[in-house]
């Protein structure tokens, strides 16, 4: 029954194929990666189905078809995944998570494997790497009992490939870019979610730019403005735009200001926070941003930064507290299903 239901799914990605021949080596591919026992890449998938030596070159040939549309696959994942899953939606919003991870690679010639930098406070990893930089977004889901997951939908290598010498787009450029066609297939608005990385305003903007929201971690050395107060009186010369400036980590020293309330992320219990909002003007997009100052008494002093001006404090927090399942999807596409080897072999 198990699979009735497994082969269901997968008959709904029938229309990324063009030929039937390469639609037949899609559920042979999908099966290999559910039922193989190691993740020797498609030598697993001709040992899991007992397939002959001659298969392995088939599967090869499945991932570099022409027959396979990528962007039809997509929009097919991502139309099966608002039917099966039950999204996770604030105020009749889909939240999306977005991250990036990097896959150390031996072989250099390997198409977008580059030289990589990793920022990372402790010494068990080395500084720099030869590897595969991704870029993906999940989409956040619940089941009946309130549980909360995060469902990959794309994921794609945004360096290291070069398909045109004018193109000067960043990894922030890239990912708005990726979200957008999301959004295009869905004909959802969104809240996005993600680290201090992405707090900028190449990707704020874009995003207000569509009705959508950001929800991230803010650096403590950002300084933000009072609305300017409206003059009693028109004078010469443009009005001012901004009115006092406020830091951050100042902001952070005034323990008078801050509220205690119990922490709202998940598995924390007994545990008490205080917090502080502030709406204020943050000059790179130049919008009124909320940003929360919340004291945890174990993670120290976070800052967040949303744009939706209508969430509360609390509720940002136990957003951004789910930002983290994003991380545990990584940690089973790697040590559980083995995905990296399989998204590193190809371009796309």
């Amino acid at each position: 029954m198990l699979w009735n239901y497994w082969l269901t799914a997968v008959l709904e990605l029938r229309p990324a194929c063009s030929r039937t021949r390469t639609f037949f080596w899609m559920p042979l591919t999908l099966a290999g990666l559910c039922c193989r026992a190691d993740n020797a890449g498609v030598t697993s998938f001709v040992r899991a189905l007992d397939f002959s030596g001659k298969a392995y070159h088939r599967f090869l040939h499945f991932f570099h078809s022409a027959g396979l549309n990528l962007e039809t696959l997509t929009a097919c994942w991502l139309r099966l995944c608002l039917r099966l899953f039950r999204p996770f939606e604030v105020n009749s919003r889909l939240v999306f998570l977005a991250d990036g991870i990097k896959a150390p690679k031996e072989g250099r010639k390997m198409p977008g494997v580059k030289l990589l930098h990793q920022q990372w406070a402790g010494n068990t990893k080395p500084t720099y790497i030869m590897g595969h930089s991704m870029q993906a977004i999940s989409m956040l889901v619940q089941c009946a009992a309130g549980q909360v997951a995060a469902v990959p939908l794309v994921s794609r290598i945004h360096e290291g490939l070069v398909f045109s010498n004018r193109d000067a787009g960043t990894l922030l450029d890239k990912l708005v870019a990726l979200l957008l066609t999301l959004v295009g297939m869905c004909q959802r608005q969104v809240l996005l979610i993600a680290d201090a990385y992405y707090a900028s305003a190449k990707i704020i903007l874009p995003l207000l730019a569509g009705g959508h929201q950001l929800l991230a971690r803010a650096k403590g050395c950002v300084v933000a403005y009072w609305p300017a107060p409206a003059p009693v009186s028109r004078g010469k010369g443009r009005p001012k735009l901004y009115g006092h400036k406020v830091r951050l980590k100042d902001a952070a020293k005034e323990e008078h200001a801050f509220i205690e309330a119990p922490s709202p992320v998940y598995g924390e219990n007994h545990v008490q926070v205080r917090y502080r909002v502030r709406n204020l003007i943050w000059r790179p997009v130049g919008h009124l941003v909320r940003f929360v100052i919340v004291h945890h008494p174990h993670r120290g002093t976070i800052f967040l930064l949303c744009t939706d001006l209508t969430l509360e404090p609390m509720e940002i927090l136990q957003l951004y507290g789910f930002r983290f399942k994003i991380e545990i999807g990584f940690k089973q596409a790697v040590h559980v299903l083995g995905l990296m080897p399989i998204i590193s072999g190809s371009p796309t």
